[in-house]
């Protein structure tokens, strides 16, 4: 629970894609340069 919502936040607050959070988990699986960018920002 807590890592879902670290990695909820973790994409709210990410502010290069302007779309919603289902389309930030979608590129973010398809794209690991993006997961990348999220994740070590």
């Amino acid at each position: 629970s807590i890592l879902r919502r670290t990695a909820l936040s973790l994409l709210k607050n990410e502010p290069t894609a302007k779309v919603g959070i289902k389309n930030k988990r979608l590129m973010a699986g398809w794209n690991e340069d993006y997961l990348a960018k999220v994740l070590f920002k």
